[in-house]
């Protein structure tokens, strides 16, 4: 029985890294409860499994080696990183001491990240890049709560009045984003073609990054709220318009 390197081995390597990264994560929040000092080297590694889980799609594609594999183990890592890691972070951090209820909110963001994963690789019909995702995507949500963990929530600049309902706030929009139905643009990936196709969006995210490392990233909160919201307003606006179609041409089939 012997083993065979393949070009796919490569990519792998990443999705591996994101994989590792993640568990690291979870070891910092872990060792956060004696010492907060871990809880930024944490979210430094939730960052680390999102830069490699950008890289192993670019790689994939440079070699020519995407596959069906490949996207089950992506999404395999993706759950560790952006699912349990910002749970067991949001748990650590505020519902350690808020009981079965809280304990299964913190929980949210890990149950939410697994459906959402596994409702996207069964409706998954190309491996080709899409310009949309059907619900939040994990690596989305997760930036979300571990820089409002990491930027607000632990520097103590919420009231305490407020913390309750803004932490519950963060979790479940979240984790009610990454089940829904919106469609979320996909980051352009930085090639002509792509740039091309969405100019606008791209010119967006190249600001909303250039902010996120000007403010050293305590500005990855709310502009990620603009992501969900935007995406959840857009679609409303889309809802509407299609009922609107659809009553005006039933009003001139009655006619």
């Amino acid at each position: 029985m012997g083993f065979r390197v393949t070009r796919s081995i490569v990519p792998n390597l990443f999705t591996l890294g994101n994989l590792f990264s993640g568990f690291l994560a979870i070891v910092s929040f872990a060792q956060s409860v004696n010492d907060e000092r871990f809880i930024p080297i944490g979210a430094l590694y939730v960052l680390a499994a999102a830069i490699f889980d950008m890289l192993d799609g670019i790689v994939a594609r440079l070699v020519r080696s995407a596959s069906e594999l490949g996207v089950e183990l992506d999404s395999l890592c993706d759950l560790v990183s952006f699912g349990i890691a910002p749970s067991v972070l949001l748990y650590v951090v505020y519902y350690h001491n808020t009981g079965p209820i809280g304990t299964l909110l913190a929980a949210l963001p890990a149950m939410a990240g697994a459906y959402r994963l596994a409702r996207f690789n069964v409706q998954l019909t190309s491996l080709e890049d899409k310009q949309y995702f059907r619900g939040l995507p994990i690596p989305a949500a997760a930036l979300t709560v571990v820089s409002y963990v990491v930027f607000y929530l632990h520097r103590n600049i919420i009231s305490a009045d407020w913390i309750g309902i803004t932490t519950n706030f963060v979790t479940t929009t979240v984790a009610l984003a990454m089940i829904s139905t919106i469609r979320y643009d996909n980051i352009p990936r930085p090639n002509r073609h792509a740039i091309a196709q969405r100019p606008i969006f791209t010119v967006l995210a190249v600001l909303a990054l250039g902010l996120i490392i000007a403010s050293k990233g305590s500005l990855a909160f709310p502009i990620m709220l603009i992501y969900i919201f935007g995406g959840a307003l857009r679609h409303t606006i889309g809802w509407l318009k299609q009922r609107s179609e659809e009553s005006t041409d039933f009003d001139e089939f009655e006619d």
